[in-house]
């Protein structure tokens, strides 16, 4: 299935340089270019779920404007949340231990904001952005367990200090929502927002 013909045969870029979006997409059909904003992450929002939607909006609408007509803009923006407290990329194993401490035994929510932006004639977009929630539950894990995933590379780069494609599938118990939307992007809602967005586009 040509799924860029389904979704209006747009031109599709990707405004993000993680290779987990690109693999979601690609596992759907869609091969994206890719032009990552290059833009500072800023937001006055305090909720995980507004914080999301405004940084998506915010990515989508720097690579939208140096976009031509038939261009179809995807932004997207994860966190980790314990409670309402937002996780964000270790940067150090010790960070990383810290916030593997804040999820072992416990369950947590990860949130994906995701602008999509149709560019249109005369420098006009039209678009929608929205937000995903998805409980992941963790087993409780030892200290040893905790620091030798910390020490392990993986999580540094990574929202909430974990991937959950990676060796932290070991410690995750279950999840309720979409799995995809815990990697990065939340295809099957994607899929259909951007259906409703292209046949709202038809309809003008």
């Amino acid at each position: 299935m040509n799924r860029n013909e389904q979704w209006g045969g747009y031109h599709v870029v990707l405004a993000s340089a993680s290779p987990r979006r690109k693999e979601l997409l690609n596992q759907i059909g869609i091969f994206p270019e890719i032009r990552p904003s290059q833009m500072e992450e800023e937001t006055v929002e305090k909720k995980p779920e507004q914080v999301v939607m405004e940084l998506s909006r915010q990515k989508a609408e720097d690579i939208a404007a140096g976009c031509g007509t038939g261009t179809m803009v995807i932004g997207a923006d994860t966190v980790v949340a314990v409670g309402n407290e937002i996780l964000g990329k270790p940067g150090t194993p010790m960070r990383a231990y810290e916030m593997i401490g804040k999820l072992q035994g416990r369950t947590h929510q990860v949130y994906t904001g995701v602008t999509v932006l149709l560019c249109l004639e005369g420098g006009r977009t039209h678009g929608i952005t929205f937000c995903e929630k998805t409980d992941v539950h963790v087993y409780p894990m030892t200290p040893q367990e905790m620091s030798e995933y910390a020490e392990c590379g993986e999580p540094l780069d990574k929202a909430g200090a974990y991937g959950i494609q990676g060796r932290f599938a070991a410690y995750i118990k279950s999840i309720d929502g979409d799995y995809a939307n815990v990697v990065g992007l939340p295809l099957g809602r994607l899929n259909q927002e951007i259906k409703g967005l292209v046949e709202d586009r038809e309809d003008d």
